[in-house]
């Protein structure tokens, strides 16, 4: 019986791939994501799709249409399927889906890492979708450090903090590129990393 894999790859290297995931991608019929994603899998024979956010939805009705064709088929998801990633959106369209989900190391797992930081005691928000949304001041001053995945770059999210109200020295991280040779985490406080430029790819932590 055919069903709808969902992979997690990790944050992005190659090194943080799980054998799970290796072996599910390919085995499919099928394998789509994010040409970067793609790239992860250079050997897989089958036929391969490029997910973008512009066509998402429309990609995701064809993926389950290729599954109800009795095709294997893979999406692969950057980090863990379950946070910020594509098993919200796939449910929303279909509910009773023969699906998998193969959990990936997520890049909030990676910084916490990083920073030395017990996970279990810190606030974890995404703003993927929701702008510098004013959810994450309710989580800023409740005495835990605040990991945050930002919707747009972290130096605007640090601006948005400072316009809102709160103190332009309050300490912060940002890991950037977390996997890549060209990874960077810097501390400092919310001023200097407002004036600061990095990459699309990054995790906030506001102590």
């Amino acid at each position: 019986m055919s069903k709808l894999y969902l992979v997690g790859i990790g944050p992005g290297s190659s090194d943080y791939l799980t054998k799970a995931a290796i072996e599910c991608a390919n085995s499919v019929d099928v394998l789509v994501g994010s040409q970067r994603a793609l790239d992860l899998f250079p050997g897989f024979a089958g036929e391969t799709l490029v997910l973008r956010a512009r066509n998402m939805d429309e990609m995701m009705k064809k993926l389950i249409s290729l599954v109800d064709e009795g095709r294997n088929v893979a999406i692969l998801s950057t980090g863990d399927p379950g946070f910020s990633g594509v098993l919200k959106p796939i449910l929303k369209l279909q509910e009773d889906l023969d699906l998998e989900v193969i959990p990936g190391i997520s890049s909030l797992q990676l910084a916490a890492a990083r920073l030395q930081l017990p996970w279990d005691e810190i606030n974890l928000l995404t703003l993927h979708g929701k702008g510098n949304s004013q959810v994450i001041l309710d989580y800023v001053d409740n005495g835990k450090p605040t990991m945050v995945l930002p919707d747009f770059r972290v130096e605007k999210l640090a601006q948005f903090l400072i316009d809102e109200g709160i103190n332009p020295g309050r300490k912060v991280s940002v890991c950037e590129r977390l996997s890549y040779p060209d990874e960077r985490i810097v501390t400092g406080n919310l001023r200097e990393i407002a004036y600061m430029e990095f990459s699309y790819l990054c995790v906030m932590v506001v102590y």
